[in-house]
């Protein structure tokens, strides 16, 4: 098996990790899906020929012994996504319970952090590599996501310090900033009556949702050579999110056009 490219993808068992696992297998990766959810992680493994491991993104020493151990059994890991995360309710300010704020930072930076800690400086000191870190275009906008968001915003900004920390050493650091995309819990919310999943992603100039295959394959991109020289960035993955702007108070995105006789 040490002939094979080795990726890691934390948050494998569901959504955009499962996508990326998928993905990276289709590109002739051997993937280690990492999950908290192992049985969950075991599925997708077997689904795609890969390993599943364990992990919780905040247990700092967890994530370097699982780093340690998959240098050592299946050799150097050359590519990671960081993409375990966690969501948080739409409440207010006064109404954010601070045990929800502190989980969603812990998983959704800290977790980030330790994750590309563990990997990334590996990689610096052997053979180089590359990581993804996920974070979201909550990241560039105002939501009513007030620990969420912030949590985003400071993924993207660890993307530009590690990329500047690695990039003499042979590892780049990029990420990819989703939009709306439809996975497992935006589809539990709508069963919930959380989510209307009619004008969920209406606001996207595509016209809705993302689905989480249109995620993996810019990671794909990223972590190829195709992006060689590409480092330090993050990829917003919108569906046009970012470009909408202020077409609302102009009546709205254009719907689409008549066709021709």
């Amino acid at each position: 098996m040490t002939h094979q490219r080795i990726a890691v993808v934390t948050g494998a068992a569901s959504g955009i990790g499962k996508a990326c696992a998928e993905r990276l297998a289709a590109d002739g990766w051997h993937v280690v899906c990492a999950d908290i959810q192992l049985e969950a992680a075991r599925v997708v493994a077997g689904q795609i020929g890969g390993t599943a491991r364990q992990l919780d993104v905040t247990d700092e020493a967890a994530t370097e012994a699982l780093a340690e151990d998959l240098w050592s059994a299946l050799g150097p890991v050359s590519a990671c996504v960081a993409c375990a995360g966690v969501l948080q309710p739409w409440d207010r300010p006064h109404e954010l319970d601070m045990k929800v704020f502190d989980r969603v930072l812990d998983v959704d930076f800290r977790g980030v952090f330790l994750t590309a800690k563990a990997f990334g400086t590996r990689m610096a000191q052997g053979d180089g590599g590359a990581l993804v870190l996920i974070s979201s275009c909550a990241a560039f906008r105002s939501t009513p996501l007030h620990a969420y968001g912030p949590a985003k915003a400071a993924v993207v900004a660890l993307t530009e310090t590690l990329a500047a920390e690695w990039g003499r050493s042979g590892v780049r650091v990029n990420g990819v900033a989703p939009a709306y995309t439809l996975t497992e819990v935006i589809e539990k919310q709508a069963r919930e009556g959380m989510r209307d999943l009619s004008t969920f992603g209406a606001d996207l100039l595509i016209g809705r949702a993302i689905r989480p295959a249109e995620i993996a394959a810019p990671v794909s991109f990223l972590l190829s050579g195709g992006a060689s020289a590409i480092t330090g960035i993050t990829l917003p993955v919108d569906g046009g999110l970012l470009a909408s702007g202020v077409w609302a108070s102009y009546g709205g995105i254009r719907p689409a056009y008549a066709p021709v006789d």
